[in-house]
């Protein structure tokens, strides 16, 4: 009996020197984490005045990341805490100067803005409150070698979507041609993330039944959820090919927006720890974007700071994990 509890405080004792561990490592990544987003603010705080509306969208992702962090942060350890006051620190700096940058968007390009002025609220964006993976069952037989998607109809579908596509419009309309492209299967890369992004939108703008009207017999099981992990196991396909071919400056860009996307769809299969790696190496440090390469992109650099804000929710929930009690 006594050499059974002995054995038991052994077992204890390893999980909790294991758990330690665990934490430490996390704490060091997630210090990397909030350094890399620091620089990435500072980027946005010189820039503001000219960043495009998909790179303010990148930049909102992140605010409603860290503002999540900031309110679920694990009350810890003293150490833990710092970091959090240093992500409320960073959180004032990122709303002060996204401020800007949108006021400049409204500015520069008023048409645009109306359309998609809902994107830029942070409270339009929802952070993953449970996590789920992606599935290699769900991958094409064949995918297509040309994008399927042409900008313009994709724009047109998102503000159908959205109730902007005039001056108090009715939301949530979806017409046949956005619901036949929207649902295709086969698309790659761009094609494949818009798709993605459109059931995203749907959801988080509260549309329900994005798929009524669809009368294809092989499809009339499938849900919104059904087609958000089909279009992230496909895109998981995506970046294991790019980084098992080498990551070149014609996939990078491609390979942080799946992270992005399928990150915020609560796929945490993406959340990888070397994937995170390859980001970070990819910020030019004194500057804080990224594209190092070729130049700074600030497209690239809204991209990855938002896939930042997702790894850090991530990596905050497993800690929390990781504290409970020992049973």
């Amino acid at each position: 009996m006594r050499a059974d509890t002995r054995r038991q405080r052994q077992l204890a004792a390893a999980l909790a020197l294991f758990a330690a561990a665990l934490c430490g490592s996390r704490a060091e990544v997630i210090d990397d984490v909030l350094s890399s987003v620091s620089r990435g603010v500072s980027f946005l705080e010189r820039q503001h005045e000219h960043i495009n509306l998909d790179g303010a969208v990148g930049f909102v992702m992140l605010q409603a990341e860290l503002k999540e962090a900031v309110r679920t942060w694990p009350h810890t350890d003293p150490l833990s805490w710092a970091q959090r006051t240093t992500a409320v620190a960073l959180l004032k700096r990122l709303d002060q100067s996204l401020e800007k940058a949108v006021a400049a968007l409204q500015e520069n390009d008023p048409k645009y803005y109306r359309e998609f002025e809902p994107l830029l609220s942070w409270s339009f964006w929802m952070v993953p409150q449970e996590w789920s993976s992606t599935d290699s069952s769900l991958l094409y037989s064949s995918t297509m070698t040309t994008e399927c998607y042409d900008e313009q109809l994709s724009d047109k579908c998102l503000t159908l979507l959205l109730g902007t596509w005039k001056m108090n419009g009715t939301p949530c309309i979806v017409t046949k041609p956005c619901r036949d492209t929207m649902t295709l299967f086969g698309c790659p890369h761009y094609s494949l993330s818009h798709q993605l992004l459109y059931f995203m939108i749907g959801k988080m703008r509260g549309c329900s039944d994005l798929l009524k009207g669809d009368t294809r017999a092989s499809r009339a099981n499938l849900t919104e959820e059904d087609y958000q992990r089909t279009f992230c196991s496909n895109m998981m396909k995506t970046n294991q090919d790019i980084v098992r071919d080498g990551l070149t400056e014609q996939t990078l860009d491609i390979f942080i927006e799946n992270i992005l996307i399928c990150g915020l769809a609560g796929f945490s299969d993406f959340l990888k720890a070397d994937w995170l790696q390859h980001i970070l190496r990819l910020q030019d440090g004194e500057v804080g974007c990224f594209g190092r390469d070729h130049g700074c992109s600030s497209h690239m650099t809204a991209v990855a700071v938002g896939a930042l804000g997702g790894y850090l929710n991530f990596y905050l929930a497993e800690q929390d994990i990781t504290k409970r009690p020992l049973t």
